[in-house]
């Protein structure tokens, strides 16, 4: 049996790649830093995007939607609100109307609360729960089902190291990224049949807009080079290439896992 399988592909090498060409991408929280970063690469490498942001951050959504076309993919922007499963079905259906099938999607959206665990109030907790958590699960279902109609997909959930390690200040962020974690494997377990491939990715903390002044503390940056293996502060361009791989066909059997791009923090 072995002999006759291996005989199949004598000769014949597998073509993979990463050519997303003819591929719809939505990305959620594209507006700016890693969404719009993995919005203008998955269009480098040919598909068509679905710019989703919240409605006060669409002007940040058209400039990413700029960068796609200028690299000659279609773009279209639309609001979404991860929080509510109203917005994600209108956000969909525009998309689809307008770019047809959705083949990948990239669950970016995500919010941080820091502050001692004592401290926390239930709104700081369920504010963070429902845009890392219960926003990924319900974007996934919505766009899955979509998906399962049509001829399969690919989910990537932009997870983070804080949900492979208890990080001080972040009680709320590291649960729901965690839980991000174990959603992804759940999911995979259930739409396989579907031809559904659902993955995650783990980084390490990047250099944005937003963690810019983070970075600025001496504390932290030394916290963060001496964890990781790499000695340089990552940027969202570093994830890049593991979203487009996870996207394409050359990872058809990967489902279930997560890539951790964090320089080597979590191998130690």
């Amino acid at each position: 049996m072995t002999q006759n399988v291996l005989g199949e592909y004598r000769g014949k090498p597998v073509q993979k790649g990463f050519d997303l060409s003819g591929r719809v991408a939505l990305v959620t929280g594209a507006a700016r830093g890693i969404g719009r970063t993995l919005a203008i690469g998955l269009a480098q490498a040919g598909a068509d995007i679905g710019v989703t942001d919240l409605e006060t951050s669409l002007d940040g959504a058209k400039e990413t939607a700029r960068e796609v076309r200028r690299l000659g993919r279609r773009a279209v922007v639309k609001p979404l609100d991860v929080t509510s499963t109203k917005s994600i079905e209108a956000g969909l259906q525009q998309i689809v109307q307008e770019l047809g099938a959705i083949d990948i999607l990239i669950n970016n959206a995500g919010i941080i609360v820091r502050k001692p665990a004592f401290e926390f109030s239930s709104d700081d907790w369920d504010s963070v729960i429902a845009v890392n958590l219960s926003g990924v699960f319900f974007c996934s279902q919505i766009v899955g089902r979509h998906m399962a109609e049509n001829h399969g997909g690919r989910i990537i959930n932009v997870s983070s190291i804080n949900g492979l390690l208890g990080m001080k200040q972040r009680v709320s962020y590291c649960a729901s990224k965690a839980g991000a974690l174990s959603l992804t494997k759940v999911l995979a377990n259930e739409w396989a049949q579907h031809n559904i491939n659902v993955n995650a990715i783990a980084p390490t903390f990047l250099l944005t807009p937003l963690t810019e002044r983070l970075f600025n503390d001496p504390s932290f940056r030394h916290e963060v080079m001496s964890n990781q293996m790499i000695k340089r502060v990552g940027k969202p361009e570093d994830l890049v290439g593991a979203v487009v791989f996870l996207a394409s066909d050359s990872a058809s059997l990967i489902t279930g896992t997560t890539l951790a791009v964090d320089g080597g923090w979590t191998a130690t």
